[in-house]
């Protein structure tokens, strides 16, 4: 990694770089937010327009997850989506760091979700009856086993959202700074300036095809990849609030019925 990867352009003492980048989304994402409620209109224009446009998106994915019980948790789940988006992107800037291609961020991130969701099955029905959940609805011989088997699951998953979202944008970080790097000085662009006629000749066409092959498609992918990745944990994170909120629901009606 260190061969391929350079030092981004703005950089803190002391400070590590994801969490300066992280500190430079909040910023865009602050900056982005203010422009578009300082005059606040009817017919919404400009910015206000597209926060509006998006939020919807995120509170129609809530309805249909969720239901409408679930949007007092647009706040939450609308900051995780455009937060990891817009960390996603800023990798794709040359000299930027991308805070979810670190370990910490990613982790971060999926905590926050762990424990949300624990909070507001909690807070809804209560510790005695959201601890009663992971049991199942099984014979009483079964409870023990299967509340352990629960327990597992759930600490899994901020681990697998925490991997899930690093691998991936990291994989991508790599691959394009291998990408820059065969094209750079001490790849096609040198051997096109240094290694003569044959060299320009084939250096030249390869670097020529390298960019193209950048622009046309490695860009385009990392663009998808980062807009899929922020829907999978925003997705992910509807679905973990959704089986806290109406889990306990459906096996009180369950209850009631027998």
């Amino acid at each position: 990694m260190e061969i391929i990867e350079h030092p981004p352009i703005f950089r803190l003492p002391g400070i590590p770089d994801h969490v300066t980048y992280t500190w430079l989304v909040l910023v865009i994402l602050s900056a982005v937010a203010f422009v578009a409620s300082r005059n606040l209109q009817l017919v919404p224009r400009g910015a206000q327009n597209l926060l509006e446009v998006v939020l919807e998106q995120f509170q129609g994915l809530i309805d249909d997850v969720i239901g409408h019980e679930g949007r007092p948790y647009l706040p939450l789940i609308a900051t995780l989506g455009l937060f990891i988006l817009v960390a996603n992107l800023l990798s794709l800037v040359p000299g930027m760091v991308g805070p979810t291609a670190n370990l910490n961020t990613t982790a971060a991130c999926a905590l926050v979700v762990f424990f949300a969701y624990h909070y507001i099955g909690v807070r809804k029905h209560g510790p005695i009856t959201y601890l009663k959940h992971f049991m199942g609805p099984v014979p009483w011989w079964l409870k023990g086993p299967m509340f352990v088997i629960e327990l597992i699951s759930h600490l899994a998953r901020p681990l697998s959202l925490t991997l899930r979202l690093f691998g991936n944008m990291l994989g991508g970080h790599i691959l394009l700074a291998m990408m820059f790097f065969l094209m750079g000085l001490d790849g096609l662009l040198g051997w096109a300036l240094h290694g003569g006629a044959a060299g320009a000749i084939v250096g030249g066409v390869g670097g020529a095809v390298m960019a193209a092959f950048i622009v046309g498609f490695i860009y385009p992918l990392k663009i998808l990849v980062s807009f899929l990745q922020a829907f999978i944990f925003v997705m992910l994170t509807m679905l973990y609030i959704s089986g806290a909120v109406e889990g306990h629901e459906a096996e009180g009606h369950e209850a009631e019925h027998h």
